[in-house]
């Protein structure tokens, strides 16, 4: 599992990480200690990292790190800024889609893992508001990316029910 404080990247964020376009700036939603921002930095990416608590994220001059409570009912903390890749893992807050897909520039990547329903039996998150219900991720792309790779699948480590994307928004 984890190799130092941060924890490693997930391996579907690895996989299809060299979709990013190498001079792509990243944006990592809901970014928690920053293991994905920092393994894009350490790939030579320009990354915003936006979490509810920055004290959490590593320090490095290609990291901007942003705190905004997603949640709140706050406007969308990132205005018009768009990204050449938008990571976002173990989160979802269904408001916050539109916008989300919105920041990807065109050409740009989307790389997004989370819980989906059938995860109840393995623990949380386990209510209905936090799990992607089949071929949600899908649905949400539909007619404005180019789906690379997805899947809703058992995992096994940990054990729990995923849905993952990696898609290409259309120019």
């Amino acid at each position: 599992m984890a190799d130092d404080a941060r924890g490693t990247p997930l391996p579907w964020i690895v996989q299809w990480a060299g979709l990013v376009p190498p001079d792509a700036t990243v944006l990592d939603l809901a970014a928690g200690r920053g293991r994905h921002a920092l393994f894009f930095v350490e790939r030579g990416h320009s990354v915003v990292a936006v979490d509810r608590d920055i004290g959490r994220l590593p320090a490095h001059p290609r990291l901007e790190a942003l705190a905004a409570d997603l949640e709140d009912g706050s406007p969308w903390p990132l205005g018009e800024r768009r990204f050449g890749a938008v990571i976002v893992t173990n989160y979802l807050h269904r408001p916050l889609m539109p916008a989300l897909l919105a920041a990807i520039a065109p050409g740009g990547v989307l790389l997004y893992q989370t819980f989906m329903a059938g995860n109840e039996r393995f623990g949380k998150p386990s209510r209905p508001e936090f799990l992607l219900q089949d071929g949600e991720l899908l649905e949400q792309v539909r007619g404005a990316f180019s789906v690379t790779a997805y899947e809703a699948r058992l995992i096994s480590d940990p054990m729990s029910m995923v849905q993952r994307i990696a898609a290409r928004r259309l120019p």
